[in-house]
């Protein structure tokens, strides 16, 4: 376990540090002469959603010993997550930010989901992959282990994306 352990290490630190610090960059370019994906909000919130259902599900299986379902659904999950991670930042890279205009409290929890909602989704990266090199592995014990903190953090994570669209989606 150990030299499969330090096999991927430097690899899940690399990707884990590579994705935030790209999506910082390309979150802050903005294409010029570029049409606005503004179509793109609706669909990777829908895939948020869609996520959070398949994270479910995937629970569901392997509570239920159904261990080449609850696999296919995890590679699911991983695939909508960068399919949203993709547009999420194709959507930033062509269109200006758009500022919540909510008021009174409402504010402050929409600034607390969405805060908690990112600091996680860059915390939740060499989770996954941790998660997923243990199962691919076949150290089922210690995959056990950590998918206890991922899975509830990635479902965290896939709803509040839909809670922040549903808040913010009024001032687009």
């Amino acid at each position: 376990m150990k030299n499969e352990k330090l096999k991927y290490r430097g690899l899940i630190i690399f990707v884990s540090i590579l994705i935030p610090l790209v999506v910082l960059i390309l979150f802050n370019v903005r294409l010029p002469n570029v049409e606005p994906l503004d179509s793109f909000p609706p669909i990777y919130a829908t895939i948020n959603g869609l996520t959070a259902v398949i994270l479910v599900l995937a629970l569901f299986a392997i509570k239920n010993k159904k261990i080449k379902t609850h696999e296919t659904l995890m590679k699911i999950a991983i695939a909508l997550s960068l399919i949203f991670l993709i547009m999420y930042v194709a959507y930033h890279m062509t269109s200006e930010p758009t500022p919540y205009g909510g008021d009174g409290y409402i504010r402050y929890v929409y600034y607390f989901i969405l805060i908690t909602h990112i600091l996680l989704s860059i915390f939740i990266i060499p989770l996954v992959l941790i998660t997923y090199v243990r199962a691919i592995s076949r150290h089922f014990e210690s995959h056990r282990k950590i998918a206890k903190i991922t899975f509830p953090l990635w479902l965290y994570i896939a709803v509040t994306g839909v809670i922040v669209y549903i808040m913010i989606s009024p001032y687009y």
